[in-house]
């Protein structure tokens, strides 16, 4: 790996804080000075130092983003912001993606990687990871909902989804409601409501697997994960 690349994805500051940082003679590999950040070191076997602080390289970064409306679920896209726009130098670097999407209007829980397997493991439909939504709804919300949401609802292309705890917390023209689901199709909680004639007015994920969104996260802000939180997410 390169050594401004390895410095940047450490937190050391943009390309441009790297480069004066090297220049000042603070960094060294094997105890040699170096001052070019195209040199390439072995992660394994070389030992890097800042002021004489050992520098330990971590291959993956886990994220969690409280995703706000009107950014996209993507990587890049020429016309909106995307989730990885929203990211520190530091943490782009890595080249991380999101970890399934949330549609462009709904908030709330994103987690964004560079682990592939880790990807895979929560997206994997042979998983069955639950993901939690609150949302208003337009239309009464009754314990028949609940009923056909706990059967599975047909959706307007025929599919039928699995068995998913619909929780209402609020009743009335506008209801309120808690719902868990363990798939992750199209626009899915929206359409579940819209075969039992109803309409997500708001959709915020706060939940996936055992984590939950962490309440003091602002919209548009996110944080690395725990170790502990990984974790809970991919029990060893």
């Amino acid at each position: 790996m390169r050594m401004d690349k390895l410095l940047a994805n450490m937190g050391f500051g943009t390309r441009k804080d790297v480069k004066k940082l090297m220049k000042s003679g603070s960094v060294h590999v094997n105890g040699d000075v170096v001052k070019e950040g195209k040199l390439h070191v072995d992660t394994d076997q070389d030992m890097v130092t800042v002021y004489g602080e050992i520098v330990k390289y971590k291959p993956f970064i886990y994220l969690m983003l409280n995703k706000p409306q009107g950014v996209i679920s993507a990587t890049e896209d020429a016309q909106h912001e995307t989730v990885i726009d929203l990211l520190l130098f530091e943490h782009e670097m890595y080249e991380p993606f999101p970890v399934g999407r949330l549609d462009k209007d709904t908030e709330g829980l994103l987690l964004i990687t560079n682990d592939g397997q880790f990807l895979h493991s929560l997206m994997s439909p042979k998983k069955h990871v639950t993901k939690t939504y609150v949302a208003t709804v337009r239309g009464e919300v009754t314990n028949t909902d609940i009923d056909l949401f706990k059967q599975g609802v047909t959706l307007d292309d025929g599919y039928v989804t699995k068995p998913a705890d619909l929780f209402i917390q609020k009743q009335g023209d506008v209801s309120e409601i808690e719902l868990t689901i363990t798939e992750g199709k199209y626009h899915q909680v929206k359409r579940m409501f819209e075969a039992v004639d109803k309409k997500v007015l708001t959709l915020k994920r706060t939940k996936i697997g055992k984590l939950t969104l962490d309440p003091e996260l602002e919209l548009g802000t996110y944080r690395e994960l725990t170790e502990a939180e990984v974790d809970l997410l991919l029990p060893k």
